[in-house]
């Protein structure tokens, strides 16, 4: 039976951080910093309990910062091309190289992070991480790779604004400004100008523009419309290929891989089946919100996942926040049919806003019913960002990001909920032991279900609920799973009140899951402490459920024996009789 993917993402940098006393942009030595060191096997232990199956050590791969390792033979980056004084994880420096801040013994850091490797495998987690294949840090420049290896760009003919020979894309007769040179730092000089990482193809990118990275060229002409020039293989794709092989062989079990839309499918083809054909279990998961790019990204591409951000994710958020009735989440599946096996769900990650910020939701409660869909539905992947399982907020000024509900990539910080978790568990309050219990809960029990892991689904909004409280029924959304004798009733509650509704499984569902009719034991498997009930299934019958405000509910049927089924029918017929 496959296991269902569960992905908990973690910023390395932020993790391991007990300081508790933080200054708004501070340095690493003033606000602390966490290592690779910081996850022991004990908190190893931790994530895995929680249910994850992978975990995303994002912000691994050395990238522009304005720390001085210069003492470590590391070159200095220009402050003017560095975003917050940590830098962007996806400003890389070097593609062979991990992140220093991240080693207690700089000189010995890739062997901290094969140590680290090391461990989560011992735990029974696998290892993701990212590859950003797009742009590098604009001051790219690789001291760790394999003897031969060329650095980006070195053998450019820097006099042709295009060539599928070169690594970036030149813009002829210019120099390079950076919009933050204003600001006191030292002179960075770059002539000709190279386009920036988000498709700028100017020698002033603006402050919202990705200027501290320059764009790789994949042999796509945008100058003249996009043209493609793919054969010979171009530089990049080789060299790209060589990275992608250079981590598997150190044990990395996924790649994330980011805006995988701003590079050519065509690369992706070639590049993942290659990396396959030495490393067959290795898993690619794009960055994609281009609904129209999904169908090529899976079946030629070769990606296993692409994120769902534009699809579920915003659903789920429009119904949380009131914008959307529960029931358009239907939508969602219907429009990607088959790939929907194919698709990464998650409510938080580093690109979005903590469901408990003030520019989300606001409570953490909130986002309860939103997981409960999002790790259920299908078969497919679920991912937790770390800190959503106590209530992150987001809300912290940590100095580059400012307050915009996310937390920070840019800064040396320290999150309440992550640092209370780790090293004040005291201090942890009742509401956020609770939110703990319910991820674990969903996630290492409920998921590992083989109904949900690798069962059918089967959709009941069609049909509607009857909702005997006469609230209008905007706020449930509910669902059937089913492998073998596996039999599982979801319903998830966006309501702040609880919800009392009579919940019709039509005779459709009988025949296209199988169902047994019959008398069976149900229990609510998302409550530990939930007595077990009886119910009588046929089909076009009707199972009234009390949904908890925000939150929901798993139903799991047992099918009971022929005696105890004749015996209990009985009963059920008297009941109602009686009851109407």
């Amino acid at each position: 039976m496959a296991e269902k993917i569960v992905i908990y993402q973690v910023l390395p940098r932020l993790y391991g951080n007990k300081n508790k006393r933080l200054v708004k942009g501070g340095t690493k030595r003033q606000n602390g910093c966490g290592k690779f060191a910081s996850f022991t096997q004990k908190r190893l232990e931790d994530i895995r309990n929680l249910g994850a199956t992978h975990i995303w050590f994002t912000g691994i791969l050395e990238h522009a910062t304005q720390t001085d390792y210069s003492k470590y033979a590391i070159r200095k980056d220009n402050p003017s091309l560095v975003k917050g004084l940590a830098g962007s994880p996806y400003a890389i420096k070097d593609y062979y190289d991990v992140d220093p801040d991240l080693a207690e013994n700089v000189s010995k850091r890739i062997n901290e992070f094969e140590s680290l490797v090391n461990r989560t495998h011992r735990c029974g987690l696998k290892v993701m991480m990212d590859f950003v294949p797009n742009h590098v840090a604009r001051q790219y420049y690789s001291d760790s790779s394999p003897k031969g290896v060329e650095n980006f760009g070195e053998k450019d003919d820097v006099t042709k604004n295009f060539s599928s020979g070169n690594n970036f894309y030149y813009i002829e007769n210019t120099s390079f400004h950076s919009p933050q040179s204003e600001n006191g730092n030292e002179k960075y000089y770059e002539s000709p100008a190279k386009a920036t990482g988000n498709d700028c193809f100017s020698p002033n990118p603006g402050k919202f523009d990705w200027y501290d990275t320059v764009k790789l060229n994949y042999g796509v002409d945008y100058i003249d419309g996009g043209s493609k020039h793919f054969n010979p293989i171009p530089n990049t794709w080789e060299k790209m290929y060589e990275i992608l092989i250079y981590w598997s062989a150190k044990g990395v079990d996924a790649f994330r891989c980011d805006m995988s839309e701003m590079v050519p499918v065509e690369f992706w083809h070639w590049a993942i089946s290659k990396v396959k054909e030495a490393y067959p279990s290795v898993m690619f998961v794009a960055e994609i919100y281009n609904p129209f790019l999904y169908n090529s990204y899976i079946n030629y591409g070769g990606f296993d996942y692409l994120y769902d951000k534009v699809g579920l994710y915003d659903k789920l958020r429009a119904v949380i926040v009131g914008h959307s009735p529960a029931n358009e989440i239907t939508n969602c599946w219907q429009r990607l049919g088959e790939l929907q096996k194919n698709m990464l769900n998650f409510m938080e990650n580093h690109d979005e806003q903590r469901i408990a910020s003030d520019f989300f939701a606001g409570n953490a409660k909130c986002g309860k019913p939103a997981m409960i869909v999002s790790a259920l539905m299908n078969v497919n992947p679920v991912m937790i960002y770390s800190g959503q399982e106590y209530g992150e907020r987001g809300m912290d000024y940590e100095g580059y990001s400012g307050i915009d509900g996310r937390t920070t990539i840019y800064d040396y910080w320290s999150p309440l909920k992550i640092r209370k978790a780790l090293f004040y568990p005291q201090e942890l309050t009742e509401e956020e032991k609770e939110l703990k219990e319910f991820y674990t809960v969903l996630l290492s029990k409920v998921c590992k279900n083989k109904a949900v892991s690798s069962g059918y689904f089967f959709d009941l909004t069609y049909c509607n609920l009857s909702d005997y409280s006469k609230y209008p029924f905007d706020k449930l959304y509910s669902f059937l799973r089913k492998k073998g004798k596996e039999l599982l009733l979801v319903v998830a509650n966006f309501d702040g009140n609880s919800r009392g509704a009579y919940v019709k499984i039509p005779a459709h569902a009988f025949d296209y899951m199988n169902i047994e009719e019959g008398m069976y034991k149900c229990k609510n498997i998302l409550d530990c402490n939930a007595n077990a009930i009886s119910e009588h299934l046929v089909p076009e019958c009707s199972i009234r459920v009390e949904v908890p405000a925000l939150s929901g509910l798993v139903l799991r049927f047992v099918k009971q024996s022929c005696k105890v089924c004749v015996a209990m029918k009985s009963v059920c017929v008297y009941m109602k009789q009686r009851f109407d």
